[in-house]
């Protein structure tokens, strides 16, 4: 009796198990960060997640991506976050503000965007077929000249909105004392 020399859809490889364990975690941080009533616990499960998309990136072999999601998502958009929420003096604990509600009708958007986006990528890769004896298209070398050729723009702007956000945090932090600095 011999064995099969590759492995099918029923005999998954360690690594398969592991970028869904890994993706059931990510959802799980993902459910809890829109969630949850504490703003900062929000952010803290958004490093999760976060983290965790980085992770599914490195179990794909693409290891340039998952450095430039933590580089960039975790380190620099959720400290951006934090600050955010520590210049704006926003409540540490459970804020009733964080609730309107409209829960229903959120998970309603929610789960029609998701289907919406499902079919549409589906749809669009259907016939897609990847050659893998053809060159290599995740690669670093690639990857960048693709980023710094075409996307450089919105990079840019993403950049100048971010710094606009902490500016306009610190502004709006400062309004309170303006009253303090006068009676000096």
């Amino acid at each position: 009796m011999t064995l099969a020399a590759g492995h099918g859809f029923l005999s998954p490889t360690g690594t398969e198990i592991a970028f869904l364990l890994v993706g059931v975690v990510t959802l799980g941080a993902a459910v809890i960060t829109v969630t949850t009533r504490q703003l900062v616990h929000a952010a803290l499960w958004l490093v999760v997640a976060l983290g965790g998309i980085a992770v599914e990136y490195l179990l794909l072999t693409a290891e340039f991506i998952a450095w430039v999601q933590v580089l960039i998502y975790v380190g620099s958009v959720v400290v951006l976050l934090l600050f955010g929420l520590m210049l704006t003096k926003a409540p540490i604990g459970r804020s009733p503000d964080a609730d309107s509600g409209n829960r229903p009708a959120a998970l309603a958007v929610a789960v029609a965007a998701a289907a919406a986006l499902v079919w549409v990528v589906v749809d669009a890769f259907r016939t897609t077929w990847i050659d893998l004896d053809g060159p290599v298209q995740g690669s670093t070398r690639v990857t960048g000249e693709m980023l710094f050729r075409n996307w450089v723009l919105p990079f840019e702007a993403l950049s100048v909105l971010l710094l606009a956000a902490l500016v306009g945090a610190i502004v709006l932090s400062r309004k309170g004392d303006s009253g303090a600095e006068g009676k000096r």
